[in-house]
């Protein structure tokens, strides 16, 4: 019988980079029956993890962006070397990514070449662009072996948790006896990723005048975005819901299970609606979705083609942010309506008034 196979994975700091890592994590389970998998993660990111199969510990880095803090890492990688850790895989490309399983002496320690990682990282691939050239697959492609040709990532999957759900539903007096469309008009990378508030108010409008419930998701960091798209509904922003910073991302995601149809910028929220399975329709503009794209049958994608997109900028810089602001909204919500999800039973939804 082969050993327990006991692995660390060492995962990124953006959120949607950490639900595109899930189907690494399905490959490690896949490669053999009696395994652990353990996941080094910021605490912004433990959520996710919390809602993805086949993870068991979820280990803060506490480490803060940009220092290198020798006395913590050192600290954090003598506590990891008391659980036997026979592999570690490097999901940054960064130096820094790759100490504390250097420290630790994680035997094999898995990761792309990266920067100045030579000896951190003793199991080096080299990344081959144009075999992988998107992050999820990036990712998966670490789990094979050596040489070896990797097999196409599947979806990412997160299993959302019903029991919080329904207390936020009760606790945010959420109405879910009828359809619902989230919007989630925010964006941490900058604001070339973000459509016009304006455009974000004329849908809400629309859904609004469907009979649907509109909800407006995102962090504290994402309020004034969603302060600006409630000013744009005018007299309708009234009946719009703004749940910016009154939930944590566990409760986002759980909530994003509820929707009818989510339209959300490219974000981590953008790819937790996609891993919970909820219609969607993602939004590009500086960003791509070869690249990055939602990995779901029921997600569609709205940009239009010029040549300055995508420029992968967190503004534009060419100050007239056409790739967001020619998107107009009625092809969007055409796009919605043609992936809206039919309310479900009201047994089922357990509304809450």
């Amino acid at each position: 019988m082969l050993p327990r196979a006991r692995m660390l994975v060492v995962a990124p700091s953006w959120i949607g980079d950490a639900i595109l890592s899930e189907p690494l994590v399905a490959r490690l389970r896949a490669t053999q029956a009696d395994i652990s998998i353990d996941v080094l993660a910021p605490a912004w990111c433990a959520p996710v993890y919390a809602r993805m199969p086949g993870v068991g510990r979820i280990i803060d880095s506490a480490l803060r962006h940009g220092r290198v803090d020798w006395a913590r890492r050192r600290a954090l990688a003598q506590s990891l070397s008391a659980h036997g850790y026979t592999r570690a895989l490097i999901l940054p490309n960064s130096w820094k990514s790759a100490l504390v399983p250097w420290l630790a002496r994680i035997p094999c320690r898995t990761g792309y070449t990266g920067e100045l990682r030579w000896g951190l990282v003793n199991d080096r691939r080299r990344l081959d662009r144009r075999a992988l050239p998107r992050l999820v697959e990036r990712y998966a492609a670490l789990a094979a072996e050596p040489g070896a040709t990797p097999a196409a990532a599947t979806a990412p999957v997160l299993v959302p948790d019903p029991v919080n759900r329904d207390a936020a539903v009760r606790a945010l007096d959420l109405r879910i006896d009828r359809g619902i469309a989230i919007l989630c008009p925010g964006a941490e990378f900058g604001p070339a990723k973000r459509w016009p508030p304006e455009h974000f108010a004329d849908l809400a409008r629309k859904f609004l005048a469907d009979g649907l419930e509109v909800w407006l998701l995102g962090s504290p960091n994402d309020k004034p975005a969603i302060n600006a798209v409630r000013a744009a509904a005018g007299d309708a922003g009234a009946a719009i819901r703004d749940l910016a910073g009154r939930t944590d991302l566990g409760t986002a995601i759980d909530l994003l299970s509820l929707a009818s149809i989510v339209v959300s910028n490219d974000s981590g929220l953008m790819h937790a609606a996609a891993a919970v399975g909820a219609p969607l329709v993602a939004l590009f503009g500086s960003s791509s979705p070869a690249y990055t794209p939602p990995m779901s049958a029921a997600a569609k994608v709205a940009r239009i083609d010029i040549a300055c997109s995508p420029c992968f900028k967190r503004e534009c810089p060419l100050g007239h942010f056409k790739c967001m602001r020619d998107l107009a909204p009625a092809g969007v919500y055409d796009l919605a309506r043609a992936a809206l999800r039919p309310r479900r039973p009201i047994a089922e939804a357990q509304p809450a008034r």
